[in-house]
């Protein structure tokens, strides 16, 4: 957590509060670092050519400054037996997660910590694994959260699975390219499009990390967050590790469970349109890493349709912006949330 300037001297004002959603760490919110020591000149190119994100460092001095946003920003240590994140919902093998988080913690940090308890005051960002997070959170929470800028998200639509559409297609590791011509199903790729690891051999290596989706790694944490509970009282699988063959059953489990975003908010516009306008603003590199901007645009081109409109904001890195892209420094994107908060607190 970060506590923003003057908050011990004003003991009676509260404030705004930024929920950072990520993979488990005891670093501070937004790379906070009191550590100067200065980049060298390879790490800086390197840095900036995957995205705006500044060292800790600058962060620090800009969140120390007499004219920033007075925020308070907060990131949640969750893991589960599966990984080190629980994905921040309600899941059959992970537990209440979701509740915990909304009903427990959250209520506990605003009573101790003076931040104002109204949804304008609660804004949600994360990158990756915390994109899905701040994505889900908003649109299951839409009374409690008031806004959410979603960075390089997981999966977001299940039919671009980061490739496979794990409601139409039969196999996750190979594509039909013609009847009499097959290629296997890329799971990573290089910035030049230079595919880097199949899925076939993405579920191979989980597989001999652990079985029963105890590795550790990314396609486990997905069945034992929006699965249900096989026969042997383990995350059952979407595909067979060793066949690729997928289960619909499973892939109609996360549907059917609301796992599955896009769907979930076109299902369900007519009740949550209303309460979405302006929320939702997603960010992306064109190339990502993991063909997780797939999923994005068929999120965009359902919310530019909606009707209610949803005023959602999308914008993809180019060119050749990886995972981990995102368009401005962590101090602008909370200063851009402050903006946002800012235009909906009620004027009494």
């Amino acid at each position: 957590m970060l506590l923003p300037r003057g908050y011990d001297a004003d003991t009676g004002r509260r404030y705004p509060t930024v929920y950072q959603q990520g993979h488990f760490t005891l670093n501070p919110p937004f790379g906070f670092s009191t550590d100067s020591s200065p980049e060298t000149p390879e790490q800086r190119a390197a840095r900036l050519a995957r995205s705006a994100r500044e060292p800790g460092f600058e962060f620090y001095r800009a969140w120390s400054a007499p004219n920033f946003p007075r925020l308070i920003a907060v990131t949640f240590q969750h893991p589960t037996p599966y990984f080190d994140d629980s994905y921040a919902v309600n899941s059959a093998n992970n537990g209440p997660y979701g509740d915990a988080l909304l009903q427990e913690l959250i209520p506990y940090l605003e009573e101790h910590f003076r931040m104002i308890r109204e949804p304008w005051a609660r804004g949600l960002t994360g990158g990756s694994t915390g994109g899905w997070e701040a994505l889900a959170l908003q649109v299951y929470h839409p009374d409690f959260f008031g806004g959410t800028w979603v960075l390089y998200p997981d999966p977001v639509d299940f039919r671009n699975y980061e490739i496979p559409d794990i409601y139409s297609d039969t196999n996750a590791f190979v594509h039909q390219v013609a009847e009499w011509m097959t290629a296997d199903v890329p799971a990573e790729q290089e910035v030049t499009g230079q595919p880097r690891i199949s899925i076939r051999q993405e579920s191979q290596f989980e597989a001999v990390l652990g079985s029963r989706a105890r590795s550790g790694e990314q396609f486990a944490i997905w069945e034992a967050t929006y699965g249900p509970v096989a026969s042997d009282g383990y995350p059952a699988e979407l595909w067979d590790l060793s066949t690729g063959t997928i289960d619909r059953s499973v892939a109609e489990y996360f549907r059917a469970h609301d796992y599955d975003l896009r769907d979930y908010l076109e299902r369900n516009w007519a009740r949550l349109g209303p309460k979405l306008r302006g929320q939702i603003h997603v960010f992306t590199g064109d190339m990502d890493t993991f063909y997780l901007n797939l999923a994005v645009y068929r999120l965009e081109e359902f919310l530019t349709h909606a009707r209610p409109p949803a005023e959602a904001d999308f914008a993809y890195g180019r060119p050749m912006k990886p995972h981990g892209w995102q368009p401005w420094t962590n101090a602008e994107l909370m200063r851009i949330m402050a903006r946002h908060m800012e235009r909906r607190r009620p004027r009494r």
